[in-house]
C-alpha cells in the first residue's frame, strides 16, 4: 500500500515505491525530483532560495538550492541509487508578484530556477523536464512506481513530465 509523503518548504525527502510524494503551492519555489528507474527510488526537495552564500548560518541545507540538490542526490545514493540512472525534472519558479522595475534581485521565482539548473549541472546530471516560470504556483506529484511527475495549476490541464 502506498503512503502519500508531503514534502514541505526546505524539505528534502527520499522514499521508494509504491510511495507518492507530493508538494503543495509552489510558487516562486522549486521541487526538485530525482528518479532512479531501476531501483525505484524517488526523492524531491522544496528549495525556497537560490543561494547559500547570503545566509550567516545554514541550518537548513534544504532551503537552498546550492545546498539542496547534492544533499538530495547524496540520500538518494545512500539508498543504493546511481548518478548514471537519475532522472531529474523540475517545476515552480514562478514570478509570483511584478511590477514594473522590478530589481533583479526580488525576482526570487527565476533566480531559484537558473540556480537549480547550475546545482544540477554542477554535479553532472541533466534535467530531462520541467514546468517553470510563469506567475501562476503549482503543486507537484511524484510516483515512484513510474517516476511520473504530475504537474498542477490553478485553472490548467495537468502536465505530465
Amino acid at each position: 500500500m502506498s503512503n502519500t509523503i508531503r514534502v514541505g518548504m526546505s524539505e528534502i525527502v527520499v522514499s521508494q515505491t509504491p510511495d507518492l510524494l507530493m508538494t503543495l503551492g509552489l510558487g516562486s519555489c522549486v521541487g526538485v525530483c530525482i528518479y532512479d528507474s531501476l531501483l525505484k527510488i524517488g526523492g524531491m526537495a522544496h528549495v525556497m532560495l537560490p543561494d547559500s552564500s547570503m545566509s550567516k548560518e545554514v541550518t537548513n541545507r534544504g532551503k537552498y538550492a546550492d545546498t539542496a540538490v547534492p544533499v538530495l542526490v547524496e540520500k538518494m545514493q545512500q539508498m543504493g541509487a546511481l548518478k548514471n540512472r537519475m532522472i531529474v525534472k523540475i517545476a515552480g519558479g514562478a514570478q509570483m508578484f511584478a511590477y514594473s522595475g522590478m530589481d533583479h534581485k526580488m525576482q526570487i521565482g527565476p533566480r531559484n530556477v537558473l540556480a537549480v539548473e547550475k546545482s544540477i549541472n554542477s554535479i553532472g546530471l541533466r534535467i530531462s523536464g520541467k514546468s517553470v516560470g510563469g506567475n501562476l504556483g503549482r503543486s507537484i506529484y511524484m510516483d515512484l512506481a513510474t517516476g511520473e511527475v504530475k504537474v498542477r495549476m490553478l485553472n490548467s490541464p495537468e502536465i505530465i513530465l
